[in-house]
């Protein structure tokens, strides 16, 4: 959208208290593609509301990083991704870690872009479905305890052997992509294998 740096400059400067901000992100439709994101731990969902919220800005749990700024005044020292993520959800748990710290994430309406969904990513949606799913996982480990983790590994896995006979490409990619994790953690020392 024109002047959205601009927008967000002057955002940031009437609204110090922010650390991580984003915007409303659209699809070249019109449709809104980002309104904020919601995390419930106690269940491991992870939500990216596809609707504009009552409120003009709002505090959130999480926000894209196809349109994140971030108030660098807050930090000491320069804010990292986590390495671990390769692709997917590596925004949400940069979010979340700082919102463990004490940052305020928010997002406004004030400030838009319109996103073009990544044409690359859908060259291989195989590749692109495992690593959402490992990501998620990832996050899950991360971001809450090991009982909604254990239960959504088993939700995923039994959807996977359920579907096995029915679409076989997509059941084989969710197996690997539970074996990729595990094999993760048993590589950092997290799980006995």
């Amino acid at each position: 959208m024109p002047n959205a740096l601009e927008k967000a400059h002057h955002f940031l400067a009437e609204y110090p208290d922010f650390s991580i901000l984003g915007t409303t992100v659209y699809e070249p439709t019109g449709k809104v593609w980002f309104g904020g994101g919601n995390f419930i731990p106690e269940t491991g969902k992870i939500i990216a509301n596809e609707f504009l919220s009552n409120t003009e800005t709002s505090t959130t749990d999480w926000v894209t990083g196809c349109s994140m700024l971030i108030n660098f005044k807050n930090f000491k020292s320069c804010p990292e991704f986590d390495e671990d993520y390769f692709l997917y959800y590596e925004d949400f748990d940069f979010c979340r870690r700082y919102a463990k710290q004490g940052h305020k994430i928010a997002i406004t309406q004030k400030i838009s872009v319109v996103h073009q969904p990544s044409s690359i990513t859908n060259k291989n949606p195989e590749l692109k479905f495992e690593h959402s799913i490992y990501s998620y996982l990832l996050s899950l480990e991360k971001h809450t305890n090991k009982l909604v983790l254990i239960y959504r590994l088993i939700r995923i896995t039994i959807a996977a052997l359920i579907l096995l006979p029915i679409n076989y490409k997509i059941a084989y990619v969710k197996i690997k992509a539970i074996g990729k994790f595990i094999r993760h953690n048993c590589r950092l020392g997290r799980t006995k294998c």
